[in-house]
């Protein structure tokens, strides 16, 4: 849990039309000791980011100016830090397009105050939005992890491939991370999403897999002998230091 002196550290932009949603994630936040700014409209959400950058947005679909998924995407361009959508829309179309856009999480409305606080601590966490005198009560990784001609640099966050530099997603990171740790050994689902957003449900499957195929696609990109991220049907995926054929794919 991150303490009440180091919540005080951290930025939380809300970015909704809906006062009463708008209301109830301020005063949910502010009370467990986060800063929180609160924006109506997709012009003003670009202007803080830019101005004043958060380290986690709440990001409302319904707004004035713009389609929420539209500004979700401009934002991800915009900002490394997380976005969690909340959303009245029920269809699951809705919520693999939100990933596939680049959102880290997706809270339908109305929502649970406990579950949504304890997904925003996660994120925070994973995506390592917190300040520095937070630690997570384990031991620390070590400092680079290295698979074939893959390094996954800890401490500066960054991933090289035949040491040209590798551009992800806070999300894509998590996972290559996670992967990396455990080279050619299985990760379930499920521990994969505890590792990326810190809480693993039945929602999270697809997006699991279009995170995977995001990353898969960039790998395979950047570099012909990039490690190769293989499904096992029915369980989860691992980290093959092996490079696949990419002719026989």
């Amino acid at each position: 849990m991150i303490s009440p002196s180091i919540r005080q550290g951290v930025t939380i932009l809300i970015v909704a039309d809906d006062t009463e949603t708008a209301e109830a994630l301020s005063g949910l936040l502010e009370s467990g000791g986060y800063q929180v700014g609160r924006v109506s409209t997709a012009a003003e959400a670009k202007s803080a980011v830019q101005d004043s950058p958060p380290d986690l947005i709440i990001l409302d679909l319904t707004l004035p100016d713009a389609d929420g998924l539209v500004l979700c995407a401009d934002l991800k361009a915009r900002t490394e830090a997380p976005i969690i959508i909340v959303s009245e829309s029920t269809e699951s179309r809705d919520r693999v397009l939100a990933f596939k856009l680049g959102a880290d999480d997706y809270v339908g409305k109305p929502f649970n105050p406990d579950e949504l606080e304890a997904r925003v601590e996660a994120l925070l966490r994973r995506s390592a939005r917190v300040p520095a005198g937070y630690r997570a009560p384990q031991a620390p990784p070590p400092e680079q992890q290295r698979v074939g001609e893959l390094v996954v640099d800890h401490s500066r966050r960054r991933v090289a491939l035949g040491g040209e530099a590798l551009h992800l997603t806070p999300t894509e990171y998590r996972l290559l991370r996670a992967l990396a740790s455990r080279p050619d050994e299985v990760l379930s689902r499920e521990e994969l999403a505890h590792q990326v957003w810190g809480y693993g449900d039945a929602s999270v499957g697809r997006a699991m897999d279009l995170h995977i195929h995001r990353l898969r696609a960039k790998l395979e990109k950047a570099n012909a002998r990039a490690p190769s991220i293989i499904a096992v049907r029915g369980f989860g995926y691992k980290l093959s230091p092996e490079a696949r054929d990419r002719s026989a794919a």
